[in-house]
């Protein structure tokens, strides 16, 4: 669950932050379209190399920032300081040269968000949920990376796993 906090924090994203707090205090099931760039750029990738990604995070305790999926699209976006595009893509180069498929949204893109109260099962939901205003601190954004390579490498090596157990 979000908090009321983070709700004012996020509301700042919306280009009517009095509606978008106004439709989250109506139905807080409700997610939202709001602007990425002037308070967090979004590091969007498969969903299952995010979930993986998130677990290796949370089990080292890295700095992981809100996380959300997208249920439909089968993708997760995490929330990263913004103005750190140079800074995660540095580190994923550094990770691996076979670098996992993601798309960094910045300014003048949009992300919708979930609402801070989602039902298990809706298509938006909150994976790590905002609990407070996202830092500026590039540590979470080296975390990411070096966690987004990693997973998306374990996740290879299990499905080649897979394949050679069946082309035995």
């Amino acid at each position: 669950m979000v908090t009321r906090r983070s709700i004012g924090w996020l509301s700042q994203a919306a280009d009517d932050p009095q509606q978008f707090r106004m439709m989250w205090s109506d139905d807080p099931r409700q997610p939202q379209l709001v602007s990425a760039g002037a308070l967090f750029d979004v590091v969007v990738t498969d969903q299952q190399v995010g979930i993986e990604a998130l677990d290796q995070l949370r089990r080292r305790g890295m700095p992981a920032g809100a996380v959300t999926i997208d249920r439909a699209a089968r993708c997760t976006g995490f929330l990263v300081p913004p103005g750190t595009r140079g800074l995660f893509e540095r580190t994923v180069a550094q990770e691996t040269a076979l670098p996992p498929t993601y798309r960094y949204l910045s300014n003048g893109s949009y992300v919708v968000l979930p609402g801070p109260v989602p039902l298990p099962g809706d298509r938006f939901e909150w994976l790590n949920p905002l609990m407070r205003p996202q830092h500026r601190s590039p540590l979470q954004t080296v975390a990411l990376g070096v966690m987004l390579a990693a997973s998306a490498r374990l996740i290879e090596r299990a499905e080649q796993y897979g394949q050679e157990l069946a082309d035995a």
